[in-house]
């Protein structure tokens, strides 16, 4: 048993696939951020580096470079496969040897799938492990969302979306490797929403486990609400507008969780009724397609926003966000967009519960209903003294539940709790 470590001494190291490459990554660096900034020793280990922090490291080996490509080599046998993302994990590494060079206190999951890290070698990792789950993978035979799957909950087999009939499947193989792996193994989850943990508590390889929710944190002093003229002006967007802000990715259109769909039938509602002429769309993640999307109303496309400050203009110049994911873990846009007083809109369900107040800092429509999350669009732009009182709500929301500070030091004290207890 380590004694005697505080928050100076304590070292922490974060395994992740990248430090800035999707939300996930962001998440984790902002975690390892925050925790540098009380003080604490933190470090990552990771992949591909997009930022220059020396406190991040680069795991630079054949075996890393190789990992994307032959982990996609099994699912070549399912040619009738959804196109969705299916890891299996199964290509040796050396994080195992580098992680014990380093010699942490204790090792941080977060994302680590696209070949960087084989299922078999956490076993290998001696320290004790925290897992931040940031998608459905940790507990699944391979995907990482289940859809409406629920095969989690007993040992795969027979997956939807590799379009098998057999028990014996590919799917089933990898959940099996991690139930042999992982069942000696000194881990605790973390879920950063209500709905993942007792999604987590329902599965087979980890209703054992203890499952802490410590919801993902922001820089308030960043993530904060800029004059809207300003923002609006920076973006090249109009002022005499209602802006609906979305955000996007390559292929979210084709993504039935990204829920576009959605969003697009209920955008061609409120144009059918006329409600809201003065309504305009901007989406970032995306330049504007050859082909442009029609969702009844002019469309801005603002691009892939690289920095966070170009993200805060976004949200601020914003007058309304909409989520409409089918499934969240957590929902770091509409976090995000509440920080700099700007409402949302989602549907009742998953991660984004924890987030949106409904009536009070936005609108929590009935899941999965396009009907409805037009009514919220329109509930929330209607009424101009409602919709300051939203903006304020939102920003205090953030101030008191997604403080990045807060987050650290829940994490912080888990830490010292699992280090104690050996």
């Amino acid at each position: 048993m380590k004694e005697s470590i505080n928050a100076h001494t304590m070292k922490i190291l974060h395994l992740s696939t990248s430090d800035l490459d999707g939300g996930a990554a962001k998440a984790a660096y902002r975690l390892h951020q925050g925790l540098r900034a009380i003080g604490a020793n933190s470090q990552m280990l990771v992949r591909a580096r997009d930022g220059a922090d020396r406190h991040v490291f680069v795991e630079k080996t054949a075996q890393t470079r190789l990992g994307p490509i032959m982990n996609g080599l099994p699912l070549r046998r399912y040619k009738r496969r959804s196109r969705n993302m299916f890891s299996t994990q199964w290509f040796p590494d050396t994080l195992a040897n580098r992680v014990n060079a380093l010699n942490p206190d204790i090792v941080v999951l977060h994302w680590i799938c696209n070949g960087f890290l084989q299922i078999e070698t956490l076993a290998k990792v001696r320290q004790p492990k925290v897992w931040v789950v940031h998608d459905m993978w940790p507990f699944t035979g391979g995907c990482h969302y289940t859809q409406d799957c629920d095969r989690y909950t007993q040992s795969c087999g027979a997956c939807p979306q590799l379009n098998s009939q057999s028990s014996q499947d590919l799917s089933h193989k990898v959940w099996k490797r991690k139930k042999q792996a992982w069942q000696a193994i000194n881990l605790t989850l973390i879920a950063p929403s209500q709905w993942l943990a007792q999604v987590i508590q329902s599965s087979s390889l980890f209703h054992h486990r203890r499952t802490e929710v410590i919801h993902h944190g922001l820089d308030l002093e960043l993530f904060r609400p800029l004059d809207r003229n300003f923002a609006r002006d920076a973006l090249k967007l109009p002022q005499n507008k209602d802006i609906v802000l979305f955000g996007a990715s390559s292929g979210v259109t084709n993504d039935p969780r990204k829920g576009f769909h959605f969003l697009q039938s209920a955008l061609n509602q409120l144009r059918e009724t006329n409600a809201l002429d003065r309504l305009e769309i901007a989406i970032f993640g995306i330049s504007e397609p050859q082909e442009p999307l029609e969702l009844g109303f002019p469309v801005h496309y603002l691009g892939r926003l690289r920095d966070e400050l170009s993200l805060v203009l976004a949200y601020s110049a914003a007058s309304i966000m909409v989520v409409p994911s089918t499934h969240e873990t957590f929902g770091q846009t509409a976090s995000e967009a509440l920080a700099c007083g700007t409402p949302v809109v989602a549907f009742d369900a998953t991660g984004p519960k924890d987030i949106v107040e409904h009536q009070g800092n936005g609108y929590l429509a009935q899941p999965f209903e396009s009907r409805d999350l037009a009514q919220g669009i329109l509930w929330i732009l209607e009424d101009l003294n409602r919709y300051q009182q939203l903006c304020i709500n939102a920003r205090q929301k953030t101030e008191e539940n997604f403080n990045l500070e807060i987050q650290s030091r829940q994490y912080e004290s888990l830490f010292h709790e699992i280090i104690s207890a050996g």
